[in-house]
């Protein structure tokens, strides 16, 4: 994350009204939607899994439900990926993962998320169901094949090495790269 930690650090840390004036250079309305969020992520010809996987960080962002990311999601979303503490990262993380929203996390569902961000990374280091089962193995102690929110934060924490994995793998910072540079292309346009 190095370099690009620092300079997206910096764009943060402007002050509110530049951040305001390239997001509506972005979108004029003033929202963002699902549809925009794909183009702008250069989304065409990905699997399934990856599309599933924007339609769900999209809905975990838009926190009042109404189909659009505003601005003050927007820099909500900024934030928690930037600057955000490790427990508000964990649940956002669970949130994601808890795709049919019943509370509980199951194997399929991390499998799904897992596969989906590999497809958009382009990072294949290890299958998605060896992380699975890492994860399982180590934090369902009960053996319940399906984790609560609590379990997957204190399992997290108690793991050093699943909390690295969860890190690098969630790490959304080429996302929001794309995003401003492709923000700052139009801006020169």
């Amino acid at each position: 994350m190095g370099s690009h930690s620092s300079s997206l650090d910096d764009i943060l840390e402007e002050d509110m009204h530049h951040w305001y004036t390239k997001f509506m250079r972005e979108s004029p309305s003033g929202l963002i939607t699902l549809f925009e969020l794909k183009t702008m992520l250069e989304m065409n010809g990905m699997t399934e899994e990856a599309s599933s996987y924007v339609d769900q960080v999209f809905f975990t962002f838009d926190m009042d439900g109404d189909g659009y990311i505003d601005f003050v999601e927007y820099i909500a979303a900024i934030s928690l990926l930037l600057k955000g503490e490790i427990n508000q990262k964990l649940k956002w993380y669970f949130k994601l993962f808890d795709q049919d929203g019943n509370g509980k996390i199951d194997k399929d569902e991390l499998e799904t998320i897992f596969k989906a961000i590999q497809d958009i990374t382009r990072s294949y280091d290890i299958p998605p169901e060896e992380i699975v089962t890492l994860i399982y193995e180590k934090i369902d102690v009960k053996g319940e094949g399906e984790l609560t929110l609590e379990e997957f934060i204190s399992g997290a924490r108690e793991h050093p090495d699943i909390m690295e994995m969860l890190t690098k793998m969630m790490d959304l910072t080429h996302v929001l790269e794309i995003i401003i540079n492709g923000q700052r292309r139009k801006a020169v346009d």
